[in-house]
């Protein structure tokens, strides 16, 4: 996805210039110039170290915290005008690092009626939107549960469905997963993606595994509260030695690839899955075949044994 940078209204989410200090807690500031766009229906992963500044910015697309300076847009409405707040939060919802911090209730379906009930939903409209946010999240059989008896990934999916009810155009997710069991991580992701992929939301996923950057459609790289490299997660991760640089990591196929090239073996530049570096390596089988075939009238026995 492209979009011309001065084009205001073709962004979701646009940050222009923007700064944030904590002020006399941290004096320095923890973002420095963000500029940076996300389109509407695009899946954005924002990666980054820990102290990068990728969880307070999450904060910002909501206006949960205020730029200290520059602006932020979102739907078009800039985040510091309090008149607009209620409607912000309404069209981008956050999604926390622990899902235990976001559910309020005793039974699963109040927790994610909580929200349209605070926008002044009608009842009947609540009903239908609780239930279609749980099957859009497959909980819906547990929609009488207690929250505190669902494993990890399901309170994390419950949250969503939270969020969802509400009818975001855009859902910003804080290392969702950081405190999953990989079931759990895989349950996310799925539910997410499929949000993104049938019902069009917009997802921002704020991630410090690469591995799960390299489904999205473009990744933004933060080092040090600024933008260090961005694009499609090929050309993102394709740069290996700058990420290592700034003591980033890169998924492990990406590592793998890279370090057999650096010894000479013929791989393609970038492989992102499992399924593509075994694909590249597949490819090789002919070729060391054939040298351990051909080798054994001259020492290819020897070659062998050893």
């Amino acid at each position: 996805m492209t979009m011309d940078p001065n084009t205001k209204d073709e962004a979701f989410i646009r940050t222009e210039d923007v700064t944030f200090s904590y002020g006399d807690t941290v004096p320095d500031d923890v973002l420095k110039g963000i500029v940076m766009h996300v389109e509407k229906g695009e899946f954005v992963a924002l990666l980054g170290h820990n102290g990068s500044g990728k969880s307070t910015l999450a904060k910002m697309f909501n206006a949960m915290l205020l730029p200290t300076g520059g602006t932020i847009y979102a739907g078009g409405m800039d985040t510091k005008d309090e008149s607009l707040l209620y409607e912000i939060r309404r069209r981008v919802g956050l999604v926390l690092q622990n899902p235990d911090n976001q559910l309020v209730a005793s039974v699963v379906e109040e927790d994610v009626a909580f929200g349209p009930e605070n926008l002044g939903v009608p009842t009947e409209e609540i009903r239908k939107r609780v239930d279609d946010a749980l099957k859009a999240v497959e909980m819906y059989d547990f929609r009488e549960f207690a929250p505190h008896k669902l494993s990890g990934g399901q309170k994390q999916r419950v949250a969503i469905a939270g969020i969802i009810a509400m009818e975001p155009d855009c859902i910003v997710l804080d290392e969702p997963t950081a405190m999953l069991d990989p079931r759990g991580r895989t349950e996310v992701l799925r539910t997410i993606h499929r949000l993104n992929r049938e019902k069009g939301i917009t997802i921002v996923l704020i991630t410090h595994y690469m591995d799960e950057a390299i489904e999205a459609d473009r990744v933004i790289v933060m080092d040090d509260g600024k933008i260090l490299t961005e694009g499609a997660p090929r050309d993102v991760f394709s740069q290996v030695e700058l990420l290592k640089k700034h003591q980033l990591d890169v998924p492990q196929s990406t590592e793998l690839t890279h370090r057999l090239k650096a010894a000479g073996v013929e791989l393609p530049e970038c492989t992102l899955s499992i399924d593509e570096c075994v694909a590249a390596l597949e490819s090789l089988r002919p070729e060391f075949s054939h040298a351990g075939a051909g080798g054994e009238g001259e020492g290819g026995a020897e070659h062998a044994a050893d």
